[in-house]
């Protein structure tokens, strides 16, 4: 295991640490604590899962830790993540569906996964479909459920082209389904690139996702 300590003793850095450790028993514990004092899985997800994560792929990128930590960490994550789906159901059902999906190719699901829990907890049917759909597959999902919105991550700058061509080929079969897109990669794209995004939403975070989905609750 690659030994890393910080000594940044938020509770981001504390979990940073033990993702790093592979102890994935005192990462729950770090969440749990941290979810007794402030108990909005949305101030999580951001303030603490996705900082940690987001150090942990810095770390990879600058090869101070192995391919396989950075694999145990966002396991250790979506592991957690898991244990807290029924504080995630809401008892509230709205009449709204959404298909949430990452872009053919992308491995790196955590993040719509998150965006996938947002929208559960606000009432909507969600449809997590995760990593590594082919497009041609997300259609026929699409066709099947017919829902309000697609949501679609992009993690990784490397398959921005793979993002174009899918919003392309949804447009063309379903273009009355609003689109919204998030993901790390999307602080990388140039003016040019956004525009040619066209219609669709970016979500910078979590917050910016709520209020939207409150905004277009009544709406669609």
């Amino acid at each position: 295991m690659d030994t890393i300590n910080y000594s940044d003793n938020t509770t981001a850095g504390n979990l940073l640490n033990r993702l790093l450790d592979g102890d994935r028993a005192a990462c729950s514990a770090i969440v749990h604590e941290y979810l007794k004092k402030n108990p909005s899985i949305t101030d999580l997800y951001e303030e603490v899962l996705k900082i940690a994560l987001h150090e942990v792929g810095s770390l990879w990128e600058r090869n101070q830790i192995s391919v396989a930590t950075e694999h145990l960490s966002t396991a250790i994550i979506e592991g957690i993540m898991n244990e807290l789906f029924e504080q995630i159901i809401s008892g509230k059902k709205f009449n709204k569906k959404v298909v949430v999906a990452c872009v053919e190719n992308e491995m790196h699901q955590v993040g719509i996964k998150m965006v996938a829990d947002v929208f559960e907890m606000n009432g909507w049917e969600t449809y997590f479909l995760g990593a590594g759909i082919p497009t041609s597959e997300l259609l026929k999902f699409i066709k099947q459920v017919n829902p309000n919105l697609i949501a679609i991550s992009l993690s990784v700058y490397f398959n921005y082209s793979s993002l174009i061509k899918m919003l392309s080929t949804i447009r063309e079969s379903f273009p009355q389904i609003e689109i919204i897109i998030g993901g790390q990669a999307l602080k990388h794209l140039s003016g040019n690139e956004k525009r040619s995004l066209g219609d669709a939403v970016v979500l910078p975070d979590l917050y910016f996702l709520e209020r939207y989905i409150k905004t277009i609750g009544n709406n669609h």
